[in-house]
């Protein structure tokens, strides 16, 4: 797989941009935790003109919130069938499935992996997502296996350096 023609990620967010878990409020609210170094890399990889787009099957505030703070554009919750949803982004973003990197943990992200040219699985995945991974990070979701993932296509694509600001 050619590591340098990715243009877009498409990322999963519970399980890949947090740890999966879902806190309950004794108000009754649902919270998780975003990692810094994820947000952090995501920055990176659109200031070197990466795209980015989040894929989820729940709908939830922080979710947007975060997409925002980012500068996401597209942001897909509440999606039953994570194909057609990232056929829709694809559209939106004028890519090939070969131009797009997903990123996935569970069972839903198997189809849209399927189809893209660089699919990726968290340290932590279900054993069938990362069997259908090019590539299975060290790092677990929501705790940097995104800013992992965007490295490695940053370096791959020679524009690290220049992004970061270092030599290689």
């Amino acid at each position: 797989m050619d590591k340098t023609s990715i243009e877009l990620l498409i990322l999963d967010v519970d399980g890949v941009l947090t740890d999966g878990r879902i806190t309950a409020t004794p108000a009754g609210e649902w919270t998780k935790a975003f990692y810094v170094q994820d947000g952090c890399a995501l920055k990176l990889w659109q200031r070197s003109g990466g795209k980015v787009a989040l894929l989820s099957g729940r709908t939830e505030e922080a979710v947007d919130r975060r997409a925002a703070e980012l500068g996401i554009e597209w942001v897909h919750g509440g999606v039953t069938d994570k194909l057609s949803a990232y056929r829709a982004i694809l559209a939106l973003a004028g890519c090939r499935d070969a131009a797009v990197s997903y990123v996935g943990d569970d069972l839903p992200d198997l189809r849209p992996m399927r189809c893209c040219g660089f699919p990726v699985a968290v340290a932590d995945a279900a054993p069938a997502v990362k069997r259908a991974a090019h590539y299975v990070t060290r790092r677990h979701g929501g705790a940097g296996a995104v800013a992992e993932v965007v490295e490695l296509l940053l370096r791959k694509q020679k524009r690290w350096s220049k992004v970061v600001g270092e030599e290689a």
